[in-house]
């Protein structure tokens, strides 16, 4: 897997929490002075030679872009905590359940996809009783503990990537992971056609409709497989993707049936049935090709993430092309806006097989600091990046420049990080996607207690909704495809009946019982 498909992999995988938070660990939003010693950095000093632990890591995560613990930041956290990692990363999504099931458990568990089912006594040490008896002076705040406690009253991991409304409300640069929706357009192109503005959902669909009139071999909008549906979710301002939870007047629906869910697929339709869209864009084999259309000059729009424009300007001119993307803005209807029900990405364990527990906290203790936490997302103070007096980092390197953060090491031991620090990595003046994550974060709200509705693993409600799951997936194109606005809404209205024949009443009251009792949680 190249880079640019480890990063769409990443976006992906983000956005299933999607349009979802950024977060903050322990401390998040509160920065110490760059540069100043972090009285708060775990109970290791500075390693001495000779004095190093190797603790063993399995990452969850096929796709993972480093496997290999070396590098700047790297060496600078061992150097500050003593540790060095062992690092084996999966080979599919199958290895982890298979090692749980065998007890073949490494030290420590990076994971996304089994926060549940490693949130185990049995399996893993509870990190409030190893903070308890070994590292007391970490503290961890009460919405992320409420979080993560399970029904036995621990916690077992916090998960990286999160931040509450207030926290990103007080961090004026910390704007979001790339793991947003946008869209950005031919420039030239837009000259050609006049520049007509392109204010509204409505300005857009016009603009395809003079693409393909006067570009008739062109495709008017070419969409990453993963990202075919957020952009738009956005703007009719529904609360979740086809998969999610959304909640009015204190009661929790399934995602299909929100109230402008219908309008939705009808919009989607329509750029099918005009000729905008392909009907193979919903088939297509891998993330690259829909980048092929867009960088060898044969679609106008191209929609991925808020990197989109940067990137394919990017592979442009690496192709000696000479022509240049745009962002569509984040906002092209009143009623748009992102809910943000992520609870995090991925969590660290300290198994049962662990052999030095006291060790293994106090390393994490050191990486939820705020010198851990910016020398984890930014790199080293100094070599990588300064801290600018507006309260924000000036890097020396592209954090999109994925060659480079992957080969020194950067973001990716995010194993305790927050949404905070990680959102300020977006903020880059000069790029495009800055301004496209300022926009999204104008009409984003926060509902966290949203994600806690969570089926367990092998439970009844998992089964009904893992069922429910797939219909969507494949009901969802016969919407996409059908030949007049009246078979799509047929299809719609058949795609609900099939969930309710499968057990959607019984998963809502489930969900609506679960989300009375987690959401006393936040109180």
């Amino acid at each position: 897997m190249n880079n640019s498909r480890r990063i769409k992999s990443l976006a992906a995988v983000l956005a299933i929490a999607v349009l979802s938070a950024c977060g903050n660990g322990g401390n998040a939003g509160q920065s110490t002075p760059s540069g100043s010693p972090d009285t708060a950095a775990g109970g290791n000093a500075s390693a001495q030679p000779g004095q190093v632990k190797e603790l063993s890591l399995f990452i969850d995560a096929p796709w993972y872009p480093i496997n290999e613990w070396k590098g700047p930041v790297a060496d600078k956290i061992t150097e500050k905590t003593g540790v060095k990692l062992k690092v084996t990363v999966a080979t599919d999504d199958k290895q982890l359940p298979l090692m749980i099931a065998s007890g073949d458990l490494p030290d420590l568990v990076f994971t996304y996809s089994n926060v549940d089912r490693l949130s185990d006594s049995k399996l893993s040490y509870s990190w409030n009783e190893l903070i308890e008896k070994y590292a007391p002076d970490f503290k961890i705040d009460k919405t992320r503990i409420a979080i993560h406690t399970m029904d036995d009253g621990k916690f077992y991991t916090v998960r990286n990537s999160f931040a509450t409304e207030e926290e990103m409300k007080n961090s004026k640069y910390s704007l979001g992971s790339d793991g947003n929706p946008g869209i950005a357009v031919r420039e030239d192109i837009m000259k050609e056609l006049g520049n007509p503005p392109i204010k509204t959902l409505d300005d857009f669909v016009k603009v395809l409709g003079m693409v393909k009139e006067k570009y008739p071999d062109m495709v008017p909008l070419i969409m990453d497989k993963d990202w075919i549906e957020q952009y738009f979710l956005a703007q009719f301002g529904t609360e979740t993707l086809l998969d999610g939870w959304y909640e009015k007047d204190g009661k929790v629906e399934y995602a299909i049936k929100q109230p402008r869910m219908l309008d939705f697929f009808k919009f989607m339709n329509s750029l099918y049935r005009n000729g905008y869209i392909l009907a193979e864009n919903f088939a297509l084999a891998n993330d690259q090709i829909d980048d092929q259309y867009a960088i060898n000059g044969k679609a106008f729009a191209h929609s991925y993430t808020v990197t989109v424009a940067d990137s394919d300007n990017i592979k442009v001119k690496n192709n000696q092309g000479n022509f240049t993307f745009k962002m569509l803005p984040s906002v092209l209807s009143k009623d748009a806006k992102v809910v943000s029900s992520g609870l995090g990405f991925a969590g660290t364990f300290i198994t049962k097989k662990n052999k030095d527990p006291e060790t293994s906290i106090k390393f994490i203790q050191y990486l939820a600091s705020d010198e851990g936490k910016k020398l984890t997302m930014f790199g080293v103070e100094g070599e990588h990046w300064t801290w600018n007096e507006e309260g924000h980092p000036d890097f020396k390197y592209n954090p999109s420049d994925g060659d480079f953060v992957n080969t020194n090491g950067l973001k990716w031991w995010y194993l305790y990080n927050d949404g905070v620090t990680e959102g300020m990595l977006s903020y880059v003046p000069d790029l495009q996607k800055t301004q496209a994550l300022m926009e999204l974060k104008s009409v984003r709200i926060y509902k966290p207690e949203l994600g806690l509705i969570q089926t367990q693993p092998d439970s009844q409600e998992k089964t009904i909704k893992t069922k429910i799951d797939e219909m969507v997936k494949n009901e969802k194109v016969k919407i996409y495809l059908a030949e007049s606005e009246e078979e799509a809404v047929a299809a719609y209205e058949n795609m609900v009946k099939n969930a309710e024949s499968i057990g959607l009443q019984k998963l809502t009251d489930w969900a609506n019982a679960t989300y009375q009792k987690k959401k006393d949680l936040f109180k």
